[in-house]
């Protein structure tokens, strides 16, 4: 059963998917219906699931999940995999690729390949306070609370010391 990111609480499980360039306006509208409708109809051994897709940034899919009300199973994880592909033929985006890093840099997502990270640190490119979109995070409120997230405060903070 679909419901927004604001009624999940937050404990809820999500997953983030980062696209390979922004969305636009016009992209974003056409795909909502389909979000919804995946959202209503994903199931684990035949129970609805309380979930919400949606993106955010016009970058990042997000997909949330009250495990409270059921959790998800290996299958229903695969049937969200599946959607997440056909997300991307539909877009023409990669959604499943982990090599690139998103930063916030003057108002606009700029994404870096992730072997780059240590040159664009010492350069100053990237400084501990540089906003990082983690798509390593896995619970609603973490999102809500404080994504994206000064770069030294996420698993980044290594490559600071």
């Amino acid at each position: 059963m679909f419901v927004s990111f604001a009624a999940l609480p937050g404990t809820a499980r999500i997953w983030i998917y980062q696209a390979s360039r922004p969305l636009t306006a016009a992209e974003l509208a056409a795909v909502e219906p389909a979000l919804t409708r995946f959202a209503n109809e994903w199931t684990s051994h035949g129970r609805s699931l309380l979930a919400s897709a949606a993106f955010l940034h016009q970058q990042f899919l997000i997909i949330g999940l009250d495990e409270v009300v059921a959790d998800a199973s290996g299958c229903s994880i695969d049937t969200s995999v599946r959607f997440v592909k056909a997300l991307e033929q539909q877009l023409g985006v990669t959604l499943l690729e982990k090599s690139m890093l998103a930063f916030l840099h003057e108002g606009q997502v700029q994404l870096l390949d992730r072997r780059e990270v240590r040159t664009a640190i010492a350069e100053g490119r990237i400084r501990p306070e540089t906003l990082y979109f983690d798509t390593t995070v896995a619970q609603a409120g973490q999102l809500q609370a404080a994504w994206p997230a000064p770069a030294a405060s996420t698993w980044l903070s290594r490559y600071f010391r």
